[in-house]
């Protein structure tokens, strides 16, 4: 790996504006507001991550602790993170079209991994037909009853996925 190859690390405040723009670039249909991505680095800086290469965000990873098929509703704020999470959620996870194909999908998702093997379990909503990416690290669909409602803001391909941990 050269020096100028994107490496991921701990998202920072200053990183917001690029995952703006990154996110509206790749979730035109699914918008957040930036209050929303700086509450979730500031509960849970390890779980925000960026692709950064040469100053450059071609990358983002945004994920907390919470509690199991409570998925929590597009572009809301949080307050505050679960008391006794059951849970790890993996919010966002996004790499510029370009930026595909490299490897860095497996390295941000083994960290984030590696956060959430503290939980009984990790889960995400699929959108964009990507459960088949998601199944490669060990997640499946799960329904609990429900839980498709609250899917609906996520597009009608939304699938919420859980992987055990232990």
């Amino acid at each position: 790996m050269s020096a100028e190859s994107p490496v991921w690390r701990i998202m920072r405040d200053e990183d917001l504006t690029a995952v703006m723009r990154l996110a509206a670039r790749v979730h035109p249909a699914l918008p957040e507001a930036e209050a929303v991505f700086a509450e979730r680095v500031r509960l849970f800086p390890a779980g925000c991550l960026v692709l950064d290469g040469a100053g450059t965000v071609s990358g983002y990873a945004v994920s907390h602790p919470s509690m199991r098929f409570a998925p929590p509703p597009l572009d809301t704020l949080l307050g505050a993170l679960p008391e006794a999470p059951d849970d790890y959620y993996l919010h966002d996870f996004v790499l510029a079209p370009e930026t595909r194909g490299a490897g860095h999908a497996q390295r941000g998702v083994e960290i984030l991994l590696g956060e959430a093997a503290a939980y009984p379990s990790t889960s995400l909503v699929s959108v964009y037909g990507t459960g088949g990416f998601w199944s490669r690290f060990g997640f499946r669909p799960a329904i609990r009853g429900g839980l498709q409602a609250k899917l609906a803001p996520y597009g009608q391909d939304a699938v919420y996925m859980l992987r055990e941990n232990r």
